[in-house]
């Protein structure tokens, strides 16, 4: 069973950086992915890496503002995102994948329980 753990989430301004750690306990040759949701919406993908081959893929939210990257000694993977706005505000959810398909939340089976990120105008 893979466990995954989110740290790093906060209240910033807009303009601010964030890094969101997910570290998982288990096997991590896996897909893993950051998705956020905000309250009354569908939750939405963010940004992919395989922990294996290093591959990686941004939503058009997250290209050029965020970098997601793994560090698969401490099994960890991060989401370091700059240029905050207000519509980033949400809660980040890691998850994990058997492979990197198409980035569909209905692909990934373990998931952390979230860190929120909340950022003020």
């Amino acid at each position: 069973q893979l466990r995954l753990v989110e740290s790093g989430g906060g209240s910033v301004q807009g303009g601010g950086s964030l890094k969101l750690s997910c570290a998982a306990s288990g096997y991590v040759g896996y897909c893993m992915g950051w998705f956020r949701q905000v309250p009354g919406k569908e939750r939405e993908g963010v940004a992919t890496v395989s922990m294996h081959f290093g591959g990686k893929s941004y939503t058009d939210s997250a290209q050029g503002r965020f970098t997601v990257s793994k560090d698969n000694a401490k099994r960890t993977m991060y989401l370091k995102m700059n240029n905050l706005t207000p519509e980033d505000t949400a809660m980040y959810y890691c998850a994990a994948a058997p492979v990197c398909g198409s980035g569909d939340s209905n692909e990934y089976d373990y998931w952390g329980q979230g860190t929120q990120v909340t950022v003020s105008s």
